[in-house]
């Protein structure tokens, strides 16, 4: 049921002019008129998201920002698992961590994995404004080593929600661990799987889109999962635990 739904709102779209087919692209960089439209009519931002989303596009390093129309729909997809427990893998200034907390029940939990001092220090006041701070546990350390320390406290299988946008070349490490902590039938989003177009025919000197190109044949193959690519943002996997 939620493939057929996801595969009837996803399509590459032709812009006029362009002379090819074209990703959708993510909404704030504000260069699509037809993405901007859909925003316009769809998007249903929380206005501590949107003070978020503003706060983070005077970062140096904004083109990491999730769209919002993305988190939305991620953020739909835990509400229709009934989602309780999440983990984000880099969590940047916290948008898409504060979304995922906004759409579980008071008694759910996000897992945040962040590095950055910096990036958690702009999150938290937002969090509190909200108020779901209490609902997120953020990691100041490695994703890997967070992820190892969940498994090692016998969470395996206990959670609903993963999204991995961290570093790319840890992408199926990322996966992997996570995999081990989904329920049957939680999912597994991964993002920028499409890396601007450059995981076609990667350049032998290009390891990130190598690796990314590397992790989508993986996943088309892998039988452990339910799988569908979509061209949203820079591209979004989602894996759904079988």
């Amino acid at each position: 049921m939620i493939f057929r739904i996801i595969f009837s709102v996803f399509l590459f779209l032709a812009l006029p002019g362009a002379g090819r087919i074209c990703l959708i692209g993510k909404s704030h960089k504000g260069d699509n008129p037809l993405l901007n439209y859909v925003v316009n009519n769809s998007l249903r931002e929380h206005p501590v998201l949107t003070k978020l989303r503003l706060r983070t596009m005077e970062d140096s390093r904004n083109s990491m920002l999730v769209s919002p129309e993305q988190a939305q729909f991620m953020a739909n997809l835990i509400k229709l698992i009934k989602g309780n427990k999440t983990i984000e893998v880099g969590m940047y200034t916290g948008y898409n961590t504060l979304s995922m907390a906004l759409a579980i029940p008071e008694d759910g939990g996000v897992v945040a994995c962040e590095i950055s001092d910096d990036y958690v220090q702009i999150a938290k006041p937002f969090f509190k404004e909200a108020g779901v701070e209490k609902k997120i546990d953020i990691r100041q350390q490695t994703a890997l080593k967070t992820l190892d320390e969940l498994l090692e406290a016998g969470e395996a299988e206990t959670y609903d929600f993963v999204f991995i946008d961290a570093d790319k070349i840890n992408y199926d490490n990322y996966y992997e661990k996570s995999l081990q902590l989904i329920r049957k039938g939680g999912i597994i989003a991964i993002d920028n799987v499409l890396w601007g177009g450059n995981v076609i025919n990667p350049d032998k000197d290009d390891v990130t889109s190598q690796t990314i190109d590397q992790l989508n044949k993986k996943l088309l193959k892998d039988q452990r999962v339910d799988l569908s690519l979509l061209t949203v943002g820079d591209g979004l996997t989602l894996a759904i635990k079988l």
